[in-house]
């Protein structure tokens, strides 16, 4: 996945497998949420959806509808599995595609048009599927590089800040990323990569950034909690790469979850890096509680849900009048330029652009 953003913090606040989590109001016709007439509506999501229990048991208040969540492994793994499952599935919503496998899902003919309430609050920019309302944008991210802040200050050595700092010899050997075949911030980077040096430039870059001593490792979990020096994870491993691709919002979580809480977090956000990631839910074709998968819908962009988000998923809301917590705002990178590439361009290239990379680095 994806996400979504989506890292520890999230996993060790998260239920493991099918939890009900709002579990108030309104009666059952069917325990699995499948009958006509269900007061259960099922989510189907990756392991790093989080919400708090207060809010979704105001969704049962409000609607009369429980949540059940579904979770099944990362993004790509869990869209991959309605994919499989296409018009008979799982649940009722789905919620976690994001901008760079988007295509696949809308080309798969996965979701029912439907135009959430309150979809005028949602910027119109991360309304990628606006004509046909296949899909609702529900929270935004930021992949980038994230800096080891007591390394550089030991070294008296400035972090870099964009991409083309990385190629400097003052960082060889200090950056470890994910794989993009196989990770969503490893391909988010890579596309991090084609948006800033195009689409004849991308290659040249990453053997140049190989030649400066790139380190690639499976996924997330392994780059950020056992490589990267500056994550609390990482100094108990004695990880010595004080580079790593992440998120915007993983300072904050280095804040909120140490004991006892730093004035300032021990990592920073190398911002001209990041590449803006946008994740989506959607009503699947086939939901057998079609009413309350879009009750569920308009739960997600409704303010409540919104600022529950960001101490929950470590994601941005993206409805105009979601406050963001001052934990967020203090401690974590705003990125005001992202990188961006076109829905369709990545639709086009995304496995050659895979391809290629690995040919590159990985061979």
């Amino acid at each position: 996945m994806n996400t979504t953003m989506k890292y520890t913090a999230t996993a060790l606040a998260a239920a493991l497998g099918v939890t009900v989590l709002a579990g108030c109001g309104g009666s059952d016709d069917g325990a699995s949420g499948t009958s006509k007439g269900s007061r259960t509506v099922t989510l189907v999501t990756h392991d790093s959806f989080n919400a708090s229990d207060a809010v979704l048991k105001a969704f049962t208040e409000e609607t009369g509808y429980t949540v059940k969540v579904l979770k099944s492994g990362d993004a790509g793994s869990a869209l991959n599995q309605e994919i499989l499952t296409k018009g008979s599935p799982r649940g009722d919503v789905f919620f976690g595609v994001d901008n760079t496998l988007l295509s696949r899902a809308l080309d798969n003919g996965l979701f029912t048009p439907y135009e959430v309430e309150g979809i005028d609050r949602v910027a119109a920019d991360v309304r990628l599927d606006a004509e046909k309302n296949r899909v609702t944008p529900v929270d935004t991210g930021d992949i980038c590089v994230n800096y080891d802040k007591q390394y550089f200050a030991d070294k008296k050595l400035d972090p870099p800040q964009t991409f083309d700092d990385l190629l400097k010899p003052e960082y060889k050997d200090l950056l470890v990323t994910e794989n993009a075949a196989t990770s969503s911030p490893g391909l988010g980077f890579l596309l991090g990569t084609v948006a800033s040096h195009g689409e004849k430039g991308y290659e040249s870059y990453w053997k140049k950034l190989k030649d400066n001593g790139v380190k690639v490792v499976d996924g997330w979990e392994q780059a950020y909690n056992e490589e990267f020096s500056g994550s609390a994870g990482g100094r108990k491993a004695g990880a010595d790469r004080p580079l790593v691709v992440s998120y915007a919002s993983s300072p904050p979580v280095e804040v909120l979850y140490a004991e006892p809480q730093p004035t300032e977090a021990p990592t920073g956000v190398a911002a001209g890096t990041c590449f803006r990631q946008i994740e989506f839910a959607g009503l699947l074709d086939g939901a057998k509680n079609e009413a309350g998968g879009k009750a569920l819908l308009d739960f997600l962009i409704g303010k409540r849900f919104q600022e529950d988000m960001p101490l929950n998923m470590f994601v941005n809301p993206v409805v105009k009048d979601a406050e963001l917590p001052e934990l967020f705002t203090e401690f974590g990178a705003t990125v005001d330029e992202p990188a961006t590439v076109a829905p369709e361009r990545i639709a086009e290239n995304r496995e050659q652009w895979v391809r290629s990379w690995s040919s590159i680095v990985v061979k």
